[in-house]
């Protein structure tokens, strides 16, 4: 019986995060005895700015800082789960695959470990499965051999959100045919951008389609956001209108939209939550690793298209023909 669960996640960002919401959510289904803890080498996103999401799990607190990637957290570690009166997991679940971080993590007591590092060879029982290009897949299936179980990740369901959160969403774009857009990057340590020139014609094909483009800018992009509305007079910001700032009413807003244009960023996580019609455009990171995966979502991948890393060979073109295969366009 599995009354316990850690989920270890040593990613920082809030996409980082929002990858493993269905993951918690099939662990929450399919072990509905268990309570879930969160571990995390950074900031815990959970507690904070992703908190509407209500995804009812706790925060392991050892208060060490860049957890596991340091090797003298080998030797504090016991005593920090001591001093919390933390005992054992009945199964904690690895989501990164450096060695260093899965033996500082594994010295936590468990019953079952999972991990894909050494090909899961650091895992307990050791588990003989194929790895996924889904990290969330890989640990499913991972599971499933375990615990001789059949799941299947679940989608987040949105109604866990709350309505004032929806309320928001209608208030700030109360009509139709919206075109969403997210354009700047949230990891500044890989180039992800698609040139400006290229937004604006877009934006000038949307307006032709009747389509009126709504740019996701976090509030502390103040001069992005100014800049883009001087050269798209047309465009609506409704996180600069907002009575308050969350990833779940990016999550609610999605609903109010034909479809979305995003680069791979926070932004493209919080609108897959809603299940929102996608065309996200992919350089330097993996399409096939990050890109959300369902019926309506697009993935315009520059190293398999134009041979490049570069993001911003994506031409207006290839972007306008994904996106007649969306309703209305």
């Amino acid at each position: 019986m599995i009354k316990s669960i850690l989920i270890y996640n040593s990613g920082g960002g809030i996409g980082d995060s929002i990858q493993i919401i269905t993951l918690i959510n099939t662990l929450r289904s399919e072990f509905n005895d268990a309570k879930l803890y969160y571990l995390t080498s950074h900031k815990n996103h959970f507690d904070t700015s992703l908190k509407d999401f209500n995804c009812e799990i706790e925060d392991l607190k050892l208060n060490i800082k860049y957890f596991g990637f340091r090797w003298w957290h080998y030797f504090i570690v016991k005593k920090k789960l001591k001093k919390n009166n933390i005992l054992s997991f009945d199964l904690i679940i690895d989501l990164q695959s450096k060695i260093r971080n899965s033996l500082i993590l594994k010295l936590i007591p468990h019953k079952y470990f999972i991990t894909t590092c050494l090909n899961f060879k650091l895992s307990k029982p050791k588990i003989s499965i194929k790895k996924n290009n889904k990290m969330n897949i890989t640990i499913i299936n991972a599971i499933n051999s375990i615990f001789e179980k059949n799941c299947v990740l679940q989608d987040y369901n949105i109604k866990k959100i709350d309505n004032r959160i929806f309320n928001e969403s209608q208030r700030l774009l109360p009509n139709n045919n919206y075109v969403g857009l997210s354009i700047n990057q949230g990891n500044v340590y890989r180039k992800k951008e698609w040139s400006t020139d290229k937004i604006v014609e877009c934006c000038k094909k949307l307006k032709e389609n009747n389509k009126t483009p709504v740019f996701f800018i976090e509030l502390s992009k103040k001069d992005l956001k100014e800049k883009i509305q001087k050269l798209i007079p047309y465009a609506l910001f409704p996180e600069h209108e907002a009575r308050f700032s969350s990833p779940a009413l990016v999550t609610c807003l999605g609903k109010r939209l034909d479809f979305a244009i995003t680069i791979d960023n926070g932004i493209m996580h919080m609108l897959s939550l809603a299940k929102v019609p996608l065309i996200s455009l992919f350089g330097p990171t993996s399409g096939e690793k990050f890109a959300p995966e369902y019926e309506g979502s697009i993935v315009l991948d520059s190293k398999k298209i134009y041979k490049t890393k570069n993001l911003s060979s994506i031409t207006v073109q290839d972007v306008l023909q994904a996106a007649k295969q969306h309703l209305n366009f």
